[in-house]
């Protein structure tokens, strides 16, 4: 199935129960996506392609073994503020764009517990001191929808790689009213 980024998050578990697809084709189909769209959005700073298959497949496994977890094989994004063991972990600055985490975060954490198969890192402003997500180091997010528009921020990389249907959820941070802003800019709902 190409379009599986118009499957909600329910819609996705229940195919993944049911067998109608694999959590490793599901997670296949993102990536090529990720290839296809993000050179025009900029959402990720670090795209994890080796670890998310590895996920999968980890993840299909227990599909199999039926002692799956409650996002088993759903393929997620971390903002790039959220530390995560043995990957790049910028936070969208220059002075970290070269460190690697010794540790996860509890978010992170909390979510590789419950089965999510990481696909990468989203761009952010830096340190998460913004509005627009123009100041990351890695260069400016563009809105998926309007690209001569900003997608909102801090968490506008997250946002818009959801938007775009390059994830099928991200983890953002909420300082002043941000999450909200770069959801409606959007079109994102959050419930």
């Amino acid at each position: 199935m190409e379009e599986f980024y118009k499957l909600s998050i329910k819609e996705k578990l229940k195919g993944l129960t049911e067998s109608t697809f694999s959590s490793l084709e599901l997670t296949e189909s993102y990536l090529q996506r990720i290839k296809k769209v993000d050179k025009k959005i900029n959402s990720f700073i670090t795209v994890l392609e080796d670890k998310a298959i590895e996920s999968a497949r980890e993840s299909d496994k227990r599909y199999k073994e039926g002692a799956t977890l409650p996002l088993d094989g759903i393929p997620i994004a971390h903002k790039d503020i959220f530390c995560t063991e043995g990957v790049l972990t910028t936070c969208g600055s220059k002075m970290l764009s070269n460190f690697v985490s010794p540790y996860s975060s509890t978010v992170v954490e909390n979510f590789l517990a419950n089965g999510s198969v990481v696909l990468g890192k989203t761009n952010m402003d830096e340190f998460a001191m913004g509005s627009s997500n123009e100041t990351s180091y890695f260069g400016a997010v563009n809105n998926p929808w309007r690209g001569n528009y900003v997608p909102g921020g801090s968490s506008g990389g997250s946002a818009a790689c959801v938007s775009a249907g390059l994830a099928a959820g991200a983890t953002a941070t909420d300082t002043g009213g941000f999450y909200k802003t770069t959801s409606s800019s959007l079109r994102i709902n959050r419930n």
